[in-house]
């Protein structure tokens, strides 16, 4: 097998990326559903058809790479290390090297059409180097394409989609909107891209206004654009999404406090503010959280389909300093434990049926027979759990002493060097591209299970292959990819799993559960 990245192909990625941006394990029953929310998570459809896989894999590996670094409180990735990488994928010579194909890797804002591969620096920058400084040795042609592509200023404000979907900002724009919740307290998630983020909306503000914020369980930070956000990618403004601050809203508080938070792709610093929020109508008054003053490209660019981010690990984890909102739900007794589940939905599936619920699992989405509760092994606020075993067509790969990261802000699994190799020689025709990815046959229909709890749930085989990875509709990018940050051990897993299963945290046991779905 033999990958060939063009001129022309490596010209036309270059310009749309451009151009866009325990111990103790028990079965435990379900929590009370008198005060409990959920709400829909949707999902938004984007085309990468002009994105070579190859470059959008680097970007996923590198962002995981940082992601994982940040988990463990260790050194990330030097710049120049990542910009390697993706230089590497990029510059493959006519030809390529045989029997290395590409994979990719973990949810980046700027593989998406619209974001701002180039301009921003710092964070952005770290997990994917500025194109224009990738080609700045290459022909006067790619120069002048990786120029070309830079985007000037927002189009400023606008209103974001209510919770139907409807509405003018880029908020609404795109997304593959959840249906209703078939559970009370609850909201949908709409699906970003193919499966790359999952998005609820709720309400803030006097008057209560939409914003539409993207789920995460491996942060633990709530925070919106401000009025006078400014985007670092061109110093304008921070594109087309709904805002919060004193104008719009009269119960506005600024602490004058400052806050800064640093994910695995982009950043954003701003003030703590105090105001109302509601979660599918359950109401805070007063909470406290953050507006960004400051936001890089991932999330300034009009292409981003949400306005903020609410961050639902444990509060131990949070730049703010403050409880996150399943936290001050449970302390207003809102609902009665600091519980929040997740079904996120493929769009493949066109279900749209995915849910977030706070306060407690919903029944009606797994089966209560196949529920297991194991401890949160994390000792710095994310959610870490003991993984019994990984198995490919029920054998036994013999990966003891593991433990993983459950994370839904990660598209993909990432296994230590070791790990994955192992997990790919026992898929027939896998093979390495020797730079962090594998390649599977696109038609292969070897399970790969992780266990956690005594329970073992299987990756299906339409999330195990995670795209093309070539023109030939037989070689696919795996959606297990290779990344050793901190040991030989931790795994970080990602949406490519939890996709596959029933998910849920409480931060009151300090728990984790997980369920097969029905």
């Amino acid at each position: 097998m033999q990958l060939a990245l063009s001129f022309s192909t490596l010209l036309a990625s270059i310009l749309v990326l451009l151009s866009a941006t325990d111990n103790a394990v028990q079965a435990v029953p379900l929590a009370k559903r008198g005060k409990s929310i959920t709400l829909p998570l949707t999902r938004i459809h984007q085309n990468r058809g002009d994105v070579h896989p190859q470059i959008l894999l680097q970007q996923h590996i590198n962002r995981s790479q940082r992601r994982i670094a940040r988990m463990k409180g260790v050194a990330p990735p030097s710049k120049r290390d990542l910009e390697a990488n993706l230089s590497k994928r990029m510059f493959i010579p006519q030809g390529g090297r045989p029997g290395k194909a590409k994979q990719q890797k973990r949810y980046n804002r700027l593989g998406l059409p619209g974001a701002q591969a180039a301009v921003a620096d710092d964070e952005d920058e770290e997990d994917n180097p500025s194109l224009e400084s990738l080609v700045k040795d290459k022909p006067k042609g790619l120069k002048a394409a990786a120029k070309k592509g830079k985007k000037g200023k927002g189009n400023g404000n606008a209103n974001a989609g209510a919770a139907n979907g409807t509405g003018t900002g880029a908020a609404s724009a795109g997304l593959a909107i959840a249906n209703t919740p078939t559970t009370a307290n609850s909201l949908g998630l709409d699906i970003e891209a193919q499966d790359v983020g999952y998005i609820a909306t709720i309400q803030m503000g006097t008057p209560a206004t939409d914003f539409k914020i993207l789920m995460d369980s491996g942060s633990a930070d709530l925070w919106v654009g401000s009025e006078t956000c400014v985007s670092e990618a061109d110093g304008g403004d921070c594109g087309n999404h709904q805002f919060l601050g004193p104008n719009g809203s009269s119960s506005f508080t600024n602490t004058n406090k400052q806050f800064e938070v640093t994910y695995g792709t982009g950043h954003v610093s701003g003030d703590i503010v105090t105001d109302d929020i509601s979660i599918a109508g359950l109401a805070l008054t007063g909470h406290t959280f953050g507006v960004a003053n400051t936001e890089s490209a991932d999330f300034s660019d009009d292409s981003v389909p949400f306005d903020g981010l609410m961050g639902l690990a444990q509060s131990t984890l949070s730049n703010q300093g403050v409880p996150t909102p399943v936290e001050a739900l449970a302390s207003a007794g809102l609902i009665d434990e600091a519980i929040t589940s997740y079904k996120i939905s493929r769009l493949s599936d066109n279900k749209n049926d995915g849910e977030i619920t706070f306060g407690a699992l919903d029944d009606t989405k797994f089966d209560p027979k196949t529920l297991v509760t194991f401890d949160n092994v994390a000792t710095n606020g994310f959610w870490e759990g003991a993984m019994d075993a990984v198995t490919a067509d029920g054998k036994d790969l013999g990966l003891t002493g593991r433990s993983a990261i459950l994370d839904t802000g990660t598209t993909l699994i990432v296994a230590p060097p070791a790990d994955a190799a192992a997990v790919h020689a026992a898929i027939p025709g896998a093979q390495s591209d020797g730079n962090g990815g594998f390649v599977i046959p696109c038609d292969t229909t070897t399970s790969v299970a992780l266990s956690f709890g005594g329970a073992s749930f299987a990756i299906g085989p339409k999330d195990l292959i995670f795209a093309a990875a070539d023109n030939t509709g037989t070689n696919c990018v795996s959606g297990i990819s290779s990344g050793q940050i901190v040991d030989d051990t931790t795994w970080l897993v990602g949406d490519v799993f939890l996709k596959n299963a029933y998910f849920s945290t409480d931060v009151t046991k300090n728990t984790i559960s997980l369920a097969q779905l029905v």
